[in-house]
């Protein structure tokens, strides 16, 4: 191996665009829903929109997580709500709760394999990193499934080893238990990993369990972060940045 760290990148506002997949998941959504249940595809598209945001309202997301014991049990409360409430929008039946998990399932399944929302240059930087030797794997809150859909659609799903994924260590992207459970399932000392992340209070976790950090955020957001938080070691403006050379100065 030539790179000196073991990589764990963030997918969403690292890899990925969220504000570039939104409306695509939106489109998407309805395209799937429409023909099988009903409703027109713009009707899902909005109902889509609405219940997201609800999702990920403040506070909402961190109850969600807290209200349930395992990372199985979050995700099938997630797809039956989810389902529900949006056809609740769009004014059709909900399906039984086996047909509902099931058609969730497909849906993400269908949806994440066609979605493109990567920022530009961050495919070729990280292939890049994988020639130069650096072992990678994800560290994000989405789930391995959906990480190999939408790096299998960016063309770098080759160059990754695990996909965390909070179902595959059972423990939600919320402390540092996260981490410590994702370097000792990829068997990395804390001390030989690095994370990119676009989450100034993610990468504190890390640093709390022994890993060097890379923040990736806008010149206009880095005057949101707390100064109490542990600075991370690089600051860059995008993965794009991110090269062999510039990891190399890491300490």
């Amino acid at each position: 191996m030539t790179g000196r760290y073991v990589l764990f990148l963030d997918d969403g506002g690292v890899i990925s665009d969220n504000d570039v997949r939104a409306p695509q998941w939106q489109r998407m959504v309805g395209q799937f829903f429409a023909p099988i249940l009903g409703g027109s595809a713009e009707a899902w598209a909005e109902a889509n929109r609405v219940v997201i945001t609800s999702f990920f309202s403040p506070g909402a997301w961190e109850a969600r997580m807290n209200s349930t014991p395992d990372y199985w049990s979050f995700e099938r409360k997630y797809n039956l709500d989810w389902l529900a409430d949006m056809c609740q929008l769009v004014g059709v039946p909900t399906p039984s709760e086996e047909e509902s998990v099931e058609l969730a399932r497909r849906a993400g399944a269908w949806i994440v394999s066609k979605v493109r929302a990567d920022f530009p240059g961050a495919a070729d930087a990280i292939r890049r990193l994988h020639d130069a030797g650096y072992i990678l794997h994800t560290a994000s809150g989405e789930s391995s499934t959906d990480l190999k859909g939408y790096l299998g659609a960016t063309g770098v799903l080759d160059c990754f080893g695990r996909l965390y994924g909070p179902d595959l260590v059972n423990t939600h992207k919320s402390g540092p238990d996260y981490y410590e459970r994702i370097f000792a399932d990829a068997g990395a000392l804390p001390t030989d990993a690095l994370v990119i992340d676009d989450s100034h209070v993610a990468l504190s976790w890390a640093v709390q369990v022994g890993a060097r950090t890379v923040l990736v955020t806008s010149k206009q957001r880095r005057s949101e972060y707390s100064e109490a938080l542990p600075k991370p070691c690089l600051t860059v403006g995008s993965l794009a940045e991110v090269s062999p050379e510039l990891l190399a100065g890491i300490n």
